[in-house]
């Protein structure tokens, strides 16, 4: 029970990853407020895993819900503890058919959505006064470039750095801000991911899918459970000297 007592909120939290975090804080003993844009999802979600944990919709791109949220996890539980910025976006295309519309959807989630969550949830933990720790989801895509990935990974290599620069700012009223980058998951997202790599690499379904996993040094692509250890680690307080740091959990893809 590492995180007993603790009030987690996870977005992105109806579906694949953020569900697994969500359920495994609470089997640690923290009460979980499972944060998604699909709000009936998310208090179904929240309904199964049970232990208190309770569902809120939030659209991480409006900065009114996000306040809301932050409010509504308030008079619920009293507090936040922790926070996964799990939600993302995807989308990918050759750099020269890059559009707009894709570029501003990608980084209104995955840079503003995730940097002001941030921010509002920080702003409660300062004035609880008792720390906190927010762990936000980077990816290996955003260590390196790829021909069709170009606007995800550079999405995803300002959380990395956002995650550095939050880090150092916010200990001094500690909160400790790290991040997790996974390699490739399988969840249903990928399925998604997969449908694009065929349409430009001209590819029949599912084989981009099975080509990655074969890649991976461990042997297979990961589940959202291999991610959820990690996250209760930077959590807990075994993580209490860790800050700014971002770790790669993707069975030997990328080392850093």
């Amino acid at each position: 029970m590492k995180l007993a007592g603790k009030i987690a909120v996870v977005t992105g939290g109806a579906r694949g990853i953020g569900r697994a975090i969500a359920e495994r804080y609470a089997a640690e003993g923290a009460r979980v407020a499972v944060a998604d844009r699909l709000a009936e999802e998310a208090k179904s979600t929240a309904a199964a895993i049970g232990h208190g944990a309770f569902g809120i919709g939030v659209d991480v791109t409006s900065q009114d819900e996000i306040d809301a949220m932050v409010a509504a996890i308030v008079a619920e539980a009293g507090g936040i503890d922790i926070l996964v910025n799990n939600a993302a976006l995807f989308d990918l295309a050759p750099i020269l058919e890059i559009t707009r519309e894709s570029y501003r959807r990608i980084f209104a989630v995955n840079v503003e959505g995730l940097l002001f969550t941030l921010q509002a949830v920080a702003r409660q933990m300062v004035t609880q006064g008792r720390g906190g720790r927010i762990i936000n989801f980077a990816s290996q895509a955003g260590r390196r470039g790829e021909a069709l990935v170009g606007v995800y990974c550079a999405s995803k290599a300002a959380v990395i750095s956002l995650t550095q620069s939050a880090g150092l700012d916010l200990i001094r009223h500690r909160i400790n801000v790290n991040a997790i980058a996974p390699g490739v998951v399988d969840t249903p997202m990928w399925d998604a991911v997969d449908a694009l790599f065929a349409k430009y690499e001209h590819l029949p379904l599912g084989e981009k899918k099975r080509q990655v996993g074969r890649a991976v040094p461990y042997g297979r692509m990961g589940t959202p459970a291999d991610l959820t250890g990690m996250a209760v680690f930077l959590a807990s307080a075994d993580a209490e000297y860790i800050v700014a740091q971002t770790y790669n959990v993707d069975g030997g893809n990328w080392m850093s």
